[in-house]
């Protein structure tokens, strides 16, 4: 049976500690660790932990709890708990790029990630917008879409890690389009919804009302989605933002659409922070991700919380029985 690999992501950050966690558990296929594995016996010795760190050499059998397989990707200099070093960049970079290939080749099922450090990456002179850009220019398509989710809650972006003065320009009628179209031939075939309902949310505070505070939603936003619901899709027109997320409207929603990354991810995190996990719609292979970041001063401590590795892990392994 295909593994689902895990990348360990920033050595120096809790990325390490919630994949060691994996060894709890006792799944239907293999899991495996992509990390220097000298650094996770180091981590689980810091930890107080006993796991059985096993080398991956193709098992077809899933390991007992207490194990863990784990595929060794060396370290360029030893981490140091909390203190980010530009020379391991490439480190995890390598981490991405052997995930990638295993699921574009047919190796595995896919790939659950934690917690990368974007500004260190940056520094080592290597441009890094995140791992759902790079999954997607890995992968060779034109649009992916970034969708976090919860059990009550799911939120796809239209956006994603762009400066809030570049929004408006990259709200297209092109992109809206491209967006829309993966969102719900997702929802469709990974998710089940024959006939999703999708709300929108305005980019403007009240939705521009009516032009008053903005033209984006006249102009862009309100055309593109009058395409899809004279095609029978179930959308709203765009929607203030504010009073979208109120129990009463998201009731029968089966996602919203936000137009930049802190419109609708505060108040998913708000409601599930810890529980939820974030899906890269639109590749060719399953990647599901933890909804936090690499949280330095957690590291080996013990503190950390490893729920949303193990809701992502979770969800990959999910879509890849259906």
């Amino acid at each position: 049976m295909l593994p689902l690999y895990i990348t360990s992501g920033e050595p120096a950050g809790i990325g390490p500690d919630i994949c060691l966690s994996l060894a709890n558990r006792t799944d239907e296929r293999p899991i495996v660790i992509l990390a220097d594995m000298q650094m996770l016996h180091q981590r689980a010795q810091n930890l107080g932990l006993t796991v059985d760190l096993i080398e991956y050499c193709g098992q077809d059998n899933t390991s007992e709890q207490g194990q863990l397989y784990v595929e060794h990707v060396p370290l360029a200099v030893p981490a140091v708990l909390g203190q980010l070093d530009a020379n391991n960049a490439a480190y995890v970079l390598e981490q991405l790029r052997r995930s990638a290939d295993y699921a574009m080749s047919g190796k595995s099922v896919g790939v659950a990630t934690a917690p990368v450090q974007k500004s260190i990456i940056n520094e080592a002179g290597i441009h890094f917008s995140g791992h759902t850009e790079y999954y997607q220019e890995f992968a060779g398509v034109p649009r992916v879409v970034m969708m976090l989710a919860t059990k009550i809650l799911r939120v796809a972006l239209a956006t994603t890690h762009l400066p809030l003065r570049d929004v408006p320009d990259a709200i297209t009628s092109e992109r809206l389009h491209q967006v829309i179209d993966i969102l719900i031939h997702d929802l469709k075939t990974k998710f089940k919804k024959d006939h999703p309902h999708i709300l929108v949310c305005g980019l403007n505070p009240h939705a521009g009302e009516d032009g008053y505070l903005g033209m984006e939603e006249i102009d862009v936003i309100n055309p593109v989605l009058e395409s899809y619901r004279s095609q029978g899709v179930n959308m709203s027109l765009s929607l203030p933002a504010d009073t979208l997320f109120t129990a009463e409207n998201l009731k029968d929603a089966d996602a919203v659409l936000a137009m930049y990354h802190d419109q609708g991810l505060p108040v998913l995190k708000s409601q599930g922070f810890g529980e939820a996990v974030n899906i890269t719609l639109g590749l060719p292979f399953i990647r599901t991700s933890v909804d936090h970041g690499t949280a330095l001063s957690l590291a080996g401590t013990g503190l950390a919380k490893s729920s949303s590795l193990h809701v992502a892990v979770d969800l990959a392994l999910e879509l890849a029985r259906q």
